[in-house]
């Protein structure tokens, strides 16, 4: 399955999720029930994945945590915030980069209707 593929299935699920328990919840707790219908459905998903941040001569063995993985594949970026702004773009496009995967979702299960505006699709050299 390829990344658009695992992100129509993804969306889909974050929709079901958001109309079952609506809005207003903590961050954690939409990405341990997203991370679980995802399972669900038979993805391959780890949550709140490290990863180093190497730059020259630089390592930290913990640069970063992506808040869900999906087949290393696909990167989700879970929010409950008022609005996705600048910095959780730039945040996941840094991801993006630093991990080489494709494609990442930004998805804030704060707005009243998942699909409108809840959920932002960004690439990385995705064909």
């Amino acid at each position: 399955m390829n990344e658009n593929e695992i992100s129509y299935k993804i969306i889909w699920a974050a929709i079901e999720l958001h109309k079952a328990i609506g809005p207003g919840l903590l961050e954690s707790v939409y990405e341990t029930a997203l991370a679980y219908d995802l399972k669900e459905l038979g993805f391959d998903v780890k949550q709140q994945v490290p990863r180093p941040f190497i730059y020259k001569s630089i390592k930290m063995e913990t640069g970063f945590r992506m808040d869900l993985v999906i087949e290393n594949k696909v990167i989700i970026e879970v929010k409950c915030v008022e609005k996705i702004n600048e910095v959780h773009l730039a945040q996941t496009l840094t991801y993006l980069k630093l991990s080489e995967m494709k494609l990442g979702l930004i998805i804030n299960f704060r707005t009243s209707i998942l699909k409108d505006g809840g959920i932002k699709r960004l690439v990385n050299n995705l064909e």
